[in-house]
């Protein structure tokens, strides 16, 4: 085997859980890669995380650094929680004698190249490490001055550090406009690393394997975060690489007029959309197919993004559908989810897991009108729900959503359509009669069974949460949001919660 395939066999791990996963095992060892990205985009972090996987295993590292001092470099390690034992921290300034006073004064363009390189190759010839971080490059550009001094320099940089069998990660704060395509084709490997500021809610951190050469790598944007202590790389979920054989059976909602209107209840590996306006009993009727669910033992996984945790199980539990012991026994999770701090890439994962490892055969997601705010657009939205339900369907996983509509009585509009992506919809709206405000429901679409298309009485009351009456004949203005009812079918009765 050629030296040449050794290193690209030869993997080696970033540090970064998510980011080998993306990589498909990690770096090609004995190659230059350039990690780049704005200031705030975590650059430092990845690097620092670079070198702690390698101190782990034994590789001696070296951070050589331009643009921070030891002092504050150290700072970062020890507010994150961390250790620099194994890994060396060379301050180029300090080397080349320079004091703080002079720094003030003298521009790097000043800085005699040739000094700052030779201190460089002698600190790694002394040191002999397998991994190297440097950083930064847009540093070493201002001291070069003429791109082609600069493009020769850093070629000059791959060689020597390719004699030593050393993997070095270049970091780049972008300050070239536009992007630097020359050092792009020098470098083996690209990562570009973006923060995206909203106007609400924490910044959202996304990262792109630009190329890399000879590795197979996942493309698009992957989201990531970056906090005290952590830094994790939420890979972008595809549907089409998880596939589990599974039957489908259709299973009860918990209530037979409801079972009877779906053509005989939910099936296994599909989704359905709970569509109406706030309050029409969306969230209950989702509780009590939950419920059945956990009746037959399966694992369940709820999602709140709108009511508070405390709110949802008191409601439930005054309904006649206590919560309390499936939680207590972990067969039931409720995950409540604050939309303003969660990236589209964080709740795949978190939904991925609860599948995978914890085994959930049944997810609820209780609002999406919530979750759409935390997506940077409706079309991104709706590429990476499509991914998440195909996923689900394919685990075979009953999965429930809830989309709140806009208005109580006449028009009744939606921020979003899933009505395409949906296997089953079912339809809530307020009607009218007997001088009070009912609810409707009907099962719009399903494709795994034959379903009734009519419309009848929804009531919340205890003990089985939801009532479901008789079919109802005489409805006027159902799609067009105002229902009225004039037929004579008797109205559910009874004490409402």
């Amino acid at each position: 085997m050629s030296s040449f395939d050794e290193a690209t066999s030869h993997r080696i791990s970033t540090g970064v859980q998510g980011l080998d996963k993306i990589l498909n095992g990690g770096l090609s060892a004995s190659r230059m890669y350039l990690l780049e990205g704005t200031p705030g985009t975590g650059k430092t972090t990845f690097g620092l995380k670079y070198l702690m996987a390698g101190a782990k295993q034994g590789d001696a590292g070296l951070y050589i650094t331009l643009s921070e001092t030891e002092t504050e470099l150290r700072a970062v390690v020890a507010a994150h929680g961390w250790s620099l034992d194994g890994i060396k921290v060379q301050e180029l300034g300090n080397d080349l004698g320079l004091t703080a006073a002079a720094q003030t004064i003298l521009h790097p363009s000043e800085i005699e190249l040739g000094e700052t390189i030779k201190s460089m190759t002698q600190e790694v010839e002394r040191l002999n490490p397998r991994r190297v971080v440097f950083d930064s490059l847009s540093e070493m550009r201002l001291l070069a001055q003429d791109p082609l001094r600069y493009r020769r320099q850093i070629l000059a940089l791959k060689h020597f550090f390719a004699t030593r069998e050393c993997t070095v990660l270049l970091l780049d704060d972008k300050t070239s406009e536009p992007t630097d395509l020359q050092l792009h084709s020098i470098a083996h490997g690209v990562i570009t690393l973006e923060q995206e500021a909203r106007e609400f809610g924490a910044e959202r951190r996304a990262l792109r394997v630009v190329k890399m050469r000879g590795l197979k790598f996942t493309g698009g944007w992957h989201d990531f975060v970056l906090d005290t202590g952590v830094i994790q790389v939420f890979p972008r979920l595809i549907a089409a690489d998880h596939h589990t054989a599974f039957e489908a059976p259709l299973q009860t909602t918990g209530s037979e007029e409801l079972d009877r209107m779906l053509g005989g209840g939910l099936a296994v590996g599909t989704n359905t959309l709970l569509l109406g306006p706030s309050g029409a009993g969306k969230t209950t009727t989702a509780l009590r197919c939950m419920l059945a669910a956990l009746a037959r033992g399966e694992r369940a996984h709820f999602y709140l993004f709108d009511e508070g945790i405390s709110t949802m199980t008191s409601r439930s539990e005054r309904l006649g559908m206590p919560l309390e012991g499936y939680i207590d026994s972990g067969q039931l999770v409720i995950d409540q989810i604050d939309p303003a701090s969660l990236s589209a890439g964080e709740f795949a994962h978190r939904v991925v897991r609860a599948v995978s490892e914890q085994g959930a055969r049944f997810v609820v997601i209780d609002s999406l009108n919530a979750y759409v705010h935390a997506m940077p657009g409706q079309s991104f939205l709706m590429l990476h729900m499509h991914e998440l339900l195909t996923y689900l369907n394919q685990q075979g996983v009953m999965t429930l959503l809830v989309v709140g509509q806009h208005g109580l009585v006449g028009d009744v509009r939606s921020d979003i359509d899933l009505s395409y992506l949906s296997d089953a919809i079912l339809l809530f709206r307020y009607f009218e009669a007997e001088s009070e405000v009912r609810t409707a429901i009907s099962v719009l679409k399903s494709r795994t069974s034959r379903n009734q298309r009519s419309i009848r009485e929804l009531r919340i009351s205890a003990p089985d949460g939801i009532q479901v009456g008789e079919e109802l004949r005489s409805f006027e203005g159902v799609l067009a949001g105002a229902v009225a009812y004039r037929g004579a079918t008797p109205m559910l009765t009874g004490p409402k919660d």
